[in-house]
């Protein structure tokens, strides 16, 4: 990732939130003689108050791309990102750029046993499950806690204790107030760029009220 210490993200109580807030990662490990693998899955933090580490699970036969454990790993996870257009800016001259929340999380997986792994699992099914009306369990009956036992197999699970981070968040810090109160305004109106998620941490980065 592009050095730029004006874009770095903070303490690690921002980047907790942003995993959080986007628990989606791509899984990124270069495989000798195989290359670069790269996987897509839904990601947790586990309690940890001095450590970020994250749990998930890949389906088979990721494990063996990866060669999960035997590596380093990479996880991105991408926040609020979009394009934003020079005409905004309300001045001369502009570019055109890219605001973006992004991290870059490295550290080499542990794989779980299969009862950890459906600890993972339920952790990740109930998380997503609970601000539904009407949460749909992984142990909700005793056949769906049958059937979840069954598919476990074809997952493993893996914890990542995160030994080294790389994080920016790019939201026109740059610009004058009255910039970025504009690129804001631009991105909440309808239109082919309407972005309220991208507004809406833009204005939290740059104390907007």
């Amino acid at each position: 990732m592009r050095h730029n210490p004006d874009y770095d993200f903070g303490d690690g109580a921002a980047l907790r939130d942003l995993i959080r807030e986007h628990p989606w990662m791509t899984l990124v490990t270069h495989v000798p003689e195989r290359g670069v693998v790269a996987s897509h899955y839904p990601v947790l933090l586990e309690d940890d108050p001095d450590d970020i580490v994250l749990v998930s699970h890949v389906g088979r036969p990721d494990e063996r791309l990866h060669e999960l454990g035997r590596h380093e790993s990479m996880a991105i996870i991408y926040g609020p990102h979009g394009y934003v257009s020079p005409s905004w800016y309300g001045t001369s001259p502009a570019v055109p750029t890219w605001n973006f929340a992004v991290a870059h999380l490295y550290g080499t997986p542990e794989i779980l046993s299969d009862d950890e792994n459906l600890q993972v699992l339920d952790r990740l099914v109930a998380h997503f499950e609970a601000p539904l009306p009407e949460p749909h369990l992984m142990r909700q009956t005793t056949e769906n806690a049958a059937y979840a036992e069954r598919i476990v197999r074809g997952t493993v699970g893996f914890r990542m204790r995160i030994e080294r981070v790389e994080a920016k968040e790019k939201m026109s810090q740059d610009k004058p107030a009255e910039v970025v109160g504009r690129v804001i305004s631009a991105l909440e109106q309808p239109g082919p760029y309407q972005n309220a998620p991208l507004a809406r941490r833009m204005a939290h980065i740059n104390g907007v009220a």
